[in-house]
């Protein structure tokens, strides 16, 4: 049994704006540039990985996000029982996929928080602590964005209009979420 712990104690919630740790989430990378690759992928989850730069698509029980031209993060669309951290999904990706040299998959669940930010501020929010124009992140759902919040390295998911995910290495979770609130209490 895991002892999964947290470093995000708190959800927060403000005028129009609502934060929170999605958890616990599976989160997989994955890499590979064979078209034997790209195959086995589709196959072993029912979806076809995003091949545009900054795009993602979604499953029944996951979402693939581009993070370059041979490197996917997939994370599952519902919370995880917390008591294992053995997922199927890795286990058949792992048998089609590094055992038979077409790619790489790495869990990377425990080095990664969701933050999930929900409301009709998540823009002006983000413009507080990041110089990226959001313009036209704006208008298209299901967008990624890496980039820096705060000097933190990050990846953004555009979930609808009024809700993103923000998904940053655990050591620096923390202090992202603390800077947040302290932006999102200004607004």
């Amino acid at each position: 049994m895991l002892n999964y712990n947290t470093s995000i104690k708190e959800n927060k919630s403000y005028s129009n704006l609502e934060m929170k740790e999605i958890k616990p989430i599976m989160k997989l990378i994955i890499r590979g540039k064979t078209k034997e690759f790209i195959s086995t992928v589709g196959k072993n989850l029912n979806i076809l990985l995003p091949i545009v730069a900054n795009t993602s698509t979604s499953g029944e029980t996951l979402t693939a996000f581009w993070l370059s031209p041979d490197e996917w993060m997939l994370i599952s669309n519902e919370v995880i029982k917390e008591h294992s951290n053995a997922y199927e999904v890795e286990e058949n990706l792992i048998n089609n996929i590094s055992k038979t040299n077409f790619g790489a998959v790495t869990d990377v669940s425990d080095q990664f928080v969701m933050i999930n930010i929900k409301g009709s501020k998540i823009f002006d929010l983000l413009a507080t602590v990041c110089p990226f124009n959001f313009n036209e992140l704006k208008n298209k759902m299901g967008a990624v964005v890496q980039t820096i919040l705060s000097n933190i390295d990050v990846i953004i998911h555009h979930k609808d209009s009024s809700e993103l995910n923000l998904l940053v290495r655990r050591s620096f979770s923390e202090h992202l979420y603390s800077r947040l609130n302290d932006s999102a209490s200004r607004l």
